[in-house]
């Protein structure tokens, strides 16, 4: 690959990632709302992690969220509801934020897969997985064994808080990545 063409390609990952970088932040000012008195707050930020995943590819939707924690960590009020710093690691919200990373690879990655085809079955099969299943997988245990309750249980609160809105997120970055790669199909390369 010529030097000028790799600048070129290095810049536009650096702003791509750092574009959904910001909208996870945005997605974070409407607030959060806790449910039921349940320790890990409803908020939006989980859309942007799925359209990340959908629209960046694998390792640009990680870098993305990688970044966001970071800056998370290093005590910038991103999460929903002002929250930073690392006791938001030391919280029961860590292995969700954890599998936020994981959840918008693997989103990523399935995508990638049919490219240029975007089916939107396939879309919203990438992000369920992704976004509901790696990120309950990670999410879950870690709130459990944090708060003191057994797997069931935050398994059944997750189900009855979480699960509905993620399910209309799932809906709402599907037709957005479906939208964006038909106006720009070479966004994600095949690998």
């Amino acid at each position: 690959m010529p030097n000028a063409l790799r600048r070129r390609s290095g810049a536009r990952d650096l702003a791509l990632i750092a574009s959904f970088t910001g909208l996870i932040s945005v997605l974070g000012l409407p607030g959060a709302i806790t449910v039921f008195g349940n320790a890990v707050p409803l908020t939006l930020q989980t859309l942007g992690v799925m359209l990340a995943g959908s629209i960046l590819g694998p390792r640009r939707a990680m870098a993305s969220v990688a970044v966001f924690l970071v800056l998370v960590a290093l005590g910038l009020p991103l999460l929903a509801g002002g929250r930073g710093g690392l006791a938001v690691f030391a919280g029961p919200s860590v292995g969700y934020l954890i599998g936020w990373v994981f959840g918008a690879g693997t989103i990523g990655w399935l995508v990638a897969r049919r490219l240029p085809q975007y089916p939107l079955w396939w879309g919203a099969l990438a992000n369920a997985v992704g976004g509901i299943g790696v990120v309950y997988a990670l999410g879950i245990p870690l709130q459990a064994l944090i708060t003191g309750t057994s797997g069931l249980v935050a398994t059944a609160v997750a189900a009855a808080v979480y699960l509905p809105g993620d399910v209309i997120k799932v809906v709402i970055a599907t037709g957005t990545a479906a939208g964006v790669h038909r106006a720009y199909p070479g966004l994600i390369t095949r690998p």
